[in-house]
């Protein structure tokens, strides 16, 4: 029997194994990829890729659970709402939002949960936020948004530059990149990955896809800028406040995060039960290095 506000639309491309659905929560459409049977995992993906970046693992982790790798609002082929004033819609408070009604209409009420990059940052909010939905959590390839901003040097804004072109008021960062979004979104991947090919021609035709539609460019933008605004809010509100559930953090040791961050010990001031490593790559951790990913996952699930 269908389940309500859930549309199929047939086999997910470059995800072996997974069917799309479009899945209304509230007032916007969430795509996701799913497959598997067990205990319910979703999987969020970072800027610029969509659920795509998990083609590479989530079909062996769908042998032991209902995988679940959606877009995030403003990304691939989710909804693409107006920010609003301090352009709270891309507050990762409403994009966690999203996601645990997205799970909940999928009939799952709690889950654990993996996010890398952006989708690393909604699962920080999402747990602590939710703590009765979240089982347990990885994030993966980040320190926490406060901690990198309040730590911002010369070094780190040289190499995460566009946390702050991405932040310019509308429409600089959007025209700019508009002029040749191809050319931006190559030069950003090739800037994060230290394993050349790790996102092989179709991966990056997807997320080419997507990154060529002005609505979204202009989505990203609206997250970035929520990051530096209200997220901030909301997490000096939440100083104090720790994740109960479970943290593994695993980050890429030759990118930005491995080498300017304690990686344990800024998320061991954020949570109680704390592990992880680096693995040896750069940022884009579960496209260049699969098999390390897949296996820390595993052990930590």
């Amino acid at each position: 029997m269908p389940l309500e506000g859930v549309t199929e639309l047939g086999p997910a491309p470059l995800m072996d194994g997974f069917r799309l659905l479009d899945v209304a929560v509230g007032d916007v459409t969430i795509r996701a990829a799913v497959a598997g049977e067990g205990p319910p995992l979703l999987l969020l993906h970072g800027h610029p890729q969509t659920h795509v970046t998990w083609r590479k693992i989530a079909p062996a982790l769908a042998r032991r659970f209902t995988v679940v790798a959606s877009d995030l609002r403003g990304y691939g082929d989710s909804s693409r709402p107006e920010g609003g004033e301090d352009h709270i819609a891309y507050s990762k408070r409403e994009m966690a939002k999203d996601q645990v009604a997205l799970m909940a209409r999928l009939g799952f009420e709690r889950f654990a949960l993996i996010g890398h990059d952006r989708g690393g940052r909604v699962a920080h909010r999402m747990a602590l936020d939710f703590p009765e939905a979240v089982s347990k959590v990885c994030v993966i390839d980040i320190a926490p948004t406060a901690t990198m901003y309040a730590m911002t040097d010369k070094a780190f804004a040289t190499r995460y530059f566009w946390w702050f072109f991405l932040i310019q008021p509308y429409p600089l960062p959007e025209r700019m990149i508009g002029a040749d979004p191809e050319y931006f979104l190559r030069r950003h991947l090739d800037g994060q990955t230290k394993t050349p090919g790790a996102t092989e021609p179709e991966a990056f035709a997807e997320y080419l896809r997507c990154y060529m539609d002005p609505a979204l460019r202009h989505a990203i933008c609206e997250d970035y800028r929520a990051a530096a605004g209200i997220d901030l809010v909301h997490d000096a509100a939440d100083a104090r406040a720790r994740i109960e559930a479970p943290l593994l953090a695993l980050w890429g040791g030759r990118g930005v995060v491995g080498e300017l961050y304690d990686v344990l010990a800024t998320w061991r001031e954020k949570a109680g039960e704390v592990s992880g490593r680096a693995l040896d790559c750069g940022h884009l951790v579960q496209e260049e290095r699969p098999e390390e990913t897949l296996n820390e996952l595993m052990n930590f699930l």
